[in-house]
């Protein structure tokens, strides 16, 4: 992981390496960006269905006490989901409607934008990886969003 050790990561690079990393390279991330100052969990979902994968990273954020039931962090939760979302449809934000299915991991990350630098504030990053495509097995292709917003 290279200068992770020692120079710490940002949030959003914190959610984009949780979710492409595992076994334990995982974990050691994990322990760092935890040691930097944020809340994580990794998860996985898949779907023909927008609402379904929205649903399972809201209950995730939820259950994990990542978010809590204001209306300010359901608020930036939803579009970090969004954000990351959009990011892996290519701006054409459906799956079911165009018979598209995915299969991805996510990550969701809080705390502030830097290691360790509570003066900025709480902020929450979604990370979604994964493979996409006609639902068809062979017919899918990897992909990657990431949305990132202030609690």
């Amino acid at each position: 992981m290279g200068n992770l050790e020692k120079d710490g990561v940002s949030l959003g690079k914190a959610a984009v390496l949780l979710v492409l990393h595992t076994g334990g390279a995982e974990t050691a991330l994990q322990d760092r960006s935890v040691a930097c100052g944020y809340k994580v969990y990794k998860g996985k979902v898949g779907s023909m269905d927008s609402a379904k994968i929205f649903a399972a990273i809201t209950t995730a954020a939820k259950r994990e006490g990542l978010i809590n039931d204001r209306y300010r962090e359901e608020h930036a939760l939803y579009h970090s989901i969004l954000e990351a979302y959009h990011g892996i449809c290519r701006g054409q934000d459906g799956l079911g409607n165009v018979m598209r299915s995915a299969g991805l991991l996510f990550s969701i990350v809080r705390g502030p934008r830097l290691p360790n630098d509570a003066a900025d504030g709480e902020w929450i990053a979604i990370a979604l990886y994964g493979s996409m495509g006609a639902p068809i097995k062979g017919f899918e292709h990897e992909v990657l969003g990431l949305g990132i917003n202030p609690v």
